[in-house]
């Protein structure tokens, strides 16, 4: 019984040790210039949705009115709410989409609104998703994060206000980014229900020449 219950400890212990770890080496990158989002204007591919989110027939999640923090609990799991809304960290490697290579757009657990697409995530080795660029820029925030005494660059979500991760500048090319995000802040939505869930502009990008 006492070498279950000291293997059960060592586990344990070692689950909270990699999670540190990772948390770690993600904070260890250099933040991203706070302007270096904007510089890129993410003409980089030709798959960018041409018409500006402004100009396209309005969606659900652009004219989302955020519930009280008690409606919001009971719609989202306890991680996903301090993920989310209470600015909180999951365990890297132990989470949702880390290590998910299904193709789609990742979306936020609110609201909906198109954040990220998997054309533009890679394995950044951190143990959380990471992204080189998001899929709506108009749908993210970018603000000074001094907090645990780092300075960082935050993501949060528009239209839902939700903490995302952050994004610092040791990403590949073609961007240098990396938006290393929370799965429990995000939605995957495969392609092939884009249609059905209201994301069909989203689909000629996973079928282009």
């Amino acid at each position: 019984m006492n070498l279950i219950k000291n293997n059960t400890v060592m586990i344990s212990g070692g689950l909270v040790l990699l999670t540190l770890v990772g948390i770690a080496l993600a904070w260890t990158f250099k933040p991203a210039p706070r302007s270096s989002t904007m510089d890129l204007e993410y003409e980089v591919t030709d798959r960018d949705i041409s018409t500006p989110l402004s100009e396209r027939e309005l969606k659900p999640w652009m004219d989302f009115q955020k519930p009280s923090p008690s409606e919001l609990s009971t719609q989202l799991t306890p991680l996903q709410y301090s993920v989310s809304q209470e600015n909180g960290t999951e365990r890297a490697f132990q989470n949702e989409y880390w290590d998910d290579h299904r193709e789609g757009i990742y979306v936020d657990v609110a609201s909906g609104e198109p954040l990220f697409s998997s054309l533009d995530k890679f394995d950044s080795g951190t143990g959380w998703p990471s992204f080189t660029r998001p899929l709506e820029p108009g749908n993210i925030l970018e603000l000074d994060d001094n907090s645990l005494l780092a300075s960082r660059v935050e993501v949060r979500s528009k239209h839902a206000d939700s903490h995302l991760g952050h994004v610092f500048s040791d990403g590949p090319q073609p961007t240098g980014l990396r938006y290393c995000i929370n799965s429990a802040a995000l939605r995957f939505v495969p392609k092939e229900r884009l249609e059905e869930d209201g994301y069909g502009e989203y689909l000629e990008s996973f079928y282009g020449d």
